[in-house]
C-alpha cells in the first residue's frame, strides 16, 4: 500500500528548522513527530543555513544604478523639459500675437 506524498510549506519546514535551532529540539524527536526521515531534517537546516547569508544583505527598495544609466535618465528628463518648454513659448508667442492683433482691430494700440 503506497502512501501519498505529503508537501510540507516554507513555513512549516521553517518552523520545524527553527525549533531544532533554537529550541534544541533533536532531529530524531522532530522526525518521529512529523512521520519522515531524520535526513529529510537535516536536508531542511543544511537549505536554511546555506542561505543565512541572505539574512544580513542590505535590502533596499530601489534597485542600484550604474552612474551611466543616470546619467542617460537625467539627460532624457532635461531634454523631455526643454521641448515642453520650447512647446509653452511657442504657444505663449501664438496668444501674444493674437492679443496684438485684437488691440489693433479694437483700436487699442
Amino acid at each position: 500500500m503506497s502512501r501519498t506524498r505529503r508537501m510540507f510549506t516554507a513555513a512549516q519546514k521553517a518552523e520545524f528548522v527553527r525549533r531544532h535551532l533554537k529550541d534544541q529540539v533533536p532531529v530524531s524527536d522532530l522526525a518521529a513527530e512529523l512521520d519522515v526521515q531524520p535526513s529529510q531534517i537535516h536536508q531542511w537546516v543544511n537549505a536554511a543555513l546555506s542561505q543565512l547569508e541572505r539574512a544580513f544583505e542590505k535590502t533596499s527598495k530601489k534597485p542600484q544604478r550604474s552612474a551611466k544609466k543616470l546619467e542617460q535618465l537625467k539627460d532624457k528628463k532635461i531634454f523631455q523639459l526643454e521641448e515642453k518648454l520650447k512647446d509653452r513659448n511657442e504657444v505663449i508667442a501664438e496668444l501674444m500675437e493674437a492679443n496684438v492683433k485684437a488691440k489693433k482691430l479694437n483700436g487699442g494700440l
